[in-house]
């Protein structure tokens, strides 16, 4: 359910109904918590009634026959699909309105004075409403300007009745770029002004896709109309800016994170795509194989310690940190996050968005948390020696210290502390393990076919293992890969490895010794996966560098 989002309040209302350790046990999950309670053999709507009753709302079934089709007419298309409500029926004194969250309180407070008549406004599973709304207005469905659904902020619905009836086509074709978008699985959406045209593209499995963009005249309009949507300036046009979308796409809560700068052409725009479903991904999902998630899991149940997560931009540090956190969040452990910015919010996690315009810094914010007694920090990115040094003395005062860096392979994290400022002495003694990765893209499964090495593929693996590939298909839009999967290089600094960074020995030796102990780098991980058919050897090829022999 994506409908009821705030686990704790739930479990509260449900007290009494469900044993406390079921509860207790069902919040350790990660989906929602009503699902994992379903998965237990609990009745859903039952325990959505009960909830509902406790709100002061009456919950009740929609089916394929109710409400009838003539209800359709109660209320528009726009208005049902934007506020995720399903009209049932209507008389002279009161409409009766169907809605998915009995917690969402500011959005009950908006609906109730949203329409000229008294409403009466019952509770409904959110996947019936969606259900129901497709069969009801089943003409607007497929128009991407309907189905995006957005619950619009304050700052919007001030900046919206400023906007024309005029601009409709553009809130249209604004909608329509972020529901494709979503609907393709892209990570960003990409709107760059060019000297005569106005490009458009996704990034769809880390490669960027170009689609028909609209006239080049309507490019000040749609920049206008995101900026509306993200809280931010219309008139600064001279400086980069952020701003954030809250947004319902299907039924899917999503947040874009905006971002604007000045080009010689005008504004470009990136909105990232950031999908909250992503956080139920456990440590399984990433793309490990058993030895691997073994190891890696023995890593974050030290008590203390740093680990550190290495990679470049996009190549799923932060999904992995927050796999981490999802599977080290219980009862008896304090979390808390340093961010810039907060990607996801955690349920039970003490999450600190950085502002460095008011001194709020990492560094600033991890002096402050360390007195808030927590057994696990996770530090967004460690970007200096400050904060370095902050983390090394919060590891070795007994806490657990997750963050990443930028580098290329494990071993260089090392090299990049020292780089920073961190003594080696300090390093051996508070880093557990490092952990580099990449992402590579997976064989579409519905396309996917033999495929036989060349001579050169060959030599690069030594056998001839069966290899395959993408012949490209609709469902892949004909790349031949369908979605993501990680590789990896776990370095364990055991005894050996720290009385080499305590030596201040250089990455390459470090490396040699930890492939004599059994690391395998992040080529030999897609290997692997190259082999068993999981991806195709030229994307492994294509990021990752030759290993060291």
């Amino acid at each position: 359910m994506n409908g009821v989002q705030n686990s704790q309040t739930i479990a509260h209302l449900l007290g009494g109904r469900i044993s406390p350790e079921e509860l207790e046990a069902a919040q350790m999950e990660a989906g929602s918590l009503l699902d994992e309670l379903e998965k237990r053999g609990h009745d859903t709507f039952a325990l959505f009634s009960h909830i509902a009753q406790k709100c002061g709302m009456e919950a009740v079934e929609l089916t394929p026959k109710y409400p009838a089709p003539s209800a359709a007419h109660l209320i528009t298309p726009e208005t049902a699909l934007r506020y995720q409500i399903v009209p049932l029926e209507s008389n002279d004194r009161m409409l009766t309105i169907a809605f998915g969250d009995p917690l969402d309180i500011e959005t009950l407070d908006t609906l109730q004075h949203l329409f000229n008549q008294p409403l009466n406004i019952v509770a409904a599973l959110p996947e019936q409403i969606a259900e129901t709304l497709a069969r009801l207005y089943p003409e607007t469905d497929s128009e991407p300007g309907s189905i995006l659904s957005a619950a619009p902020t304050k700052k919007e619905n001030a900046a919206l009745s400023e906007t024309a009836d005029s601009d409709e086509p553009i809130i249209k074709l604004v909608n329509m770029l972020i529901v494709e978008g979503f609907k393709q699985r892209a990570s960003d959406i990409h709107i760059e002004p060019l000297s005569k045209t106005f490009r458009i593209r996704y990034r769809i499995d880390g490669a960027l896709r170009e689609i028909e963009g609209p006239p080049r005249r309507l490019h000040p309009t749609v920049i206008s109309r995101i900026k509306i949507m993200a809280g931010m300036k219309i008139s600064e046009k001279r400086l980069p800016q952020d701003g954030r979308i809250e947004i319902r796409v299907q039924g899917r809560d999503l947040d874009l994170r905006v971002s604007s700068i000045p080009t010689n052409h005008g504004e470009s725009i990136v909105m990232r795509i950031l999908d909250k479903q992503n956080l139920a991904l456990g440590l399984p999902n990433l793309g490990f194989y058993e030895d691997d998630q073994a190891a890696f899991e023995r890593l974050i149940r030290y008590p203390d310690g740093i680990l550190l997560i290495t990679g470049p931009t996009g190549s799923g540090k932060t999904t992995t940190l927050y796999a981490c956190l999802n599977h080290l969040n219980k009862p008896d452990r304090k979390i808390i996050t340093v961010e810039d910015p907060v990607e996801y919010q955690l349920s039970g996690v003490n999450q600190v968005h950085v502002r460095s315009e008011i001194g709020l810094t990492f560094s600033a914010a991890l002096r402050s948390i360390l007195r808030q007694a927590p057994n696990i920090i996770m530090i967004g990115e460690i970007r200096d020696r400050e904060t370095a040094e902050i983390a090394v003395n919060a590891a070795l005062t007994g806490h657990l210290v997750l963050s990443t860096l930028h580098t290329n392979d494990a071993p260089s994290a090392i090299t990049r502390l020292a780089d920073i400022g961190v003594k080696p002495f300090l390093a051996s003694s508070s880093v557990r393990g490092i952990m580099a990765q990449r992402l590579v893209r997976q064989i579409c499964t519905e396309c996917k076919c033999p495929h036989i090495p060349t001579e050169t593929e060959l030599r690069i693996l030594g056998s001839a293992p069966a290899l395959y590939k993408g012949e490209g298909c609709p469902a892949c839009g004909n790349t031949g890969y369908l979605g993501r999967k990680g590789i990896f290089e776990l370095m364990h600094v055991n005894d050996e490895i720290r009385q080499m960074i305590y030596s201040g020995l250089s990455a390459s030796e470090l490396r040699a010794q930890a492939r004599a102990l059994g690391m395998r780098t992040l080529r030999e991980d897609g290997l692997r996966k190259a082999a068993d058919g999981i991806t195709t050897l030229s994307e492994v090829l294509r990021v990752t560098m030759r290993d060291e022999n």
